[in-house]
């Protein structure tokens, strides 16, 4: 439906009508130098009858390409590890709440007290025999089911992150990696991010609250949970939760960008927080 009059920048340009991967393709990919009256072009190069169809098409491949997009957004590596990670700790959290609740009512129905995951999965093991014990047995068991489940993502998590993002996995560890990435909304923003805010990734309540002058300036996020950070004298968590930070945006930026194992990275870092520690060995 072309011909020679048709500009060759166009999106349009090559395109038989109903080609609905062509077009979503040419609006991806395409480019023009500068702008035209697209919508006359096609009318005159006879791709379309009128300018109301042009834009019926240009409508129907926009939508296509940016379903495409998001398609391939979800089921990027990444975005499947963060689906993991949320998993994992929506099963945690959710076992452990369900716990409390079987603690309290096996209490309550075999004069026994206990708490956890461990006291439910006892609880799961009883007979019972009446109906009420029955529920309460059944929902230890579910309890118990959900807390194996959670353990099965993390392991899950465990295996994925060094493919995702091999440096962050191996100088954060696998989970601490994935809630970096999931925080920063993938791997993506996360090597776009300074190592400022990666430093206070998590700590956001804490954050709008220096911001709005009710507390200090936060010197940590989720990293507080890397023994670099909680493992060193308070006096000196700052500084190492900056050279942290500092390594931990390059490791996402070379994960990112080529996926290439740099082992010297995590050597810089070692060497960094060595030096840091000594600081409170001298004082």
């Amino acid at each position: 439906m072309t011909d020679a009059s048709t500009p060759e920048d166009a999106w349009f340009a090559g395109l038989d009508w109903g080609d609905a991967d062509a077009a979503r393709t040419a609006i991806r990919e395409g480019s023009a130098p500068e702008a035209r009256e697209w919508p006359s072009d096609a009318v005159e190069a006879g791709v379309v009858a009128d300018t109301d169809e042009y834009y019926d098409w240009l409508r129907s491949a926009t939508i296509d390409a940016a379903r495409t997009v998001a398609d391939e957004h979800e089921r990027a590596d990444d975005q499947q590890l963060i689906h993991l990670l949320r998993a994992m700790d929506d099963c945690e959290r959710t076992a452990n709440e369900l716990a409390e609740r079987v603690a309290e009512w096996g209490g309550s129905r075999f004069g026994e007290s206990g708490s956890g995951i461990e006291f439910a999965a006892e609880i799961a093991d009883r007979d019972a025999d009446d109906p009420a014990t029955e529920r309460l047995v059944g929902l230890a068991t579910e309890v118990v089911d959900i807390d194996r489940e959670a353990r099965e993502i993390r392991e899950t998590i465990e295996r994925l992150a060094p493919d995702v993002a091999p440096n962050l996995a191996a100088m954060a560890g696998p989970v601490l990696a994935a809630r970096l990435v999931s925080l920063a909304g993938g791997l993506k923003p996360l090597a776009r991010s300074t190592s400022g805010t990666v430093q206070v990734l998590g700590a956001e309540d804490a954050l709008f609250a220096h911001l709005k002058g009710n507390a200090p300036s936060p010197k940590h996020g989720i990293i507080y949970t890397h023994e670099y950070v909680h493992g060193t004298h308070p006096d000196h968590r700052g500084s190492a939760a900056r050279a942290l930070a500092g390594k931990l945006t390059l490791a996402a930026r070379v994960d990112h960008y080529s996926g290439e194992r740099k082992p010297e990275l995590q050597a810089e870092l070692d060497e960094r927080i060595a030096t840091i520690r000594a600081r409170g060995d001298d004082e």
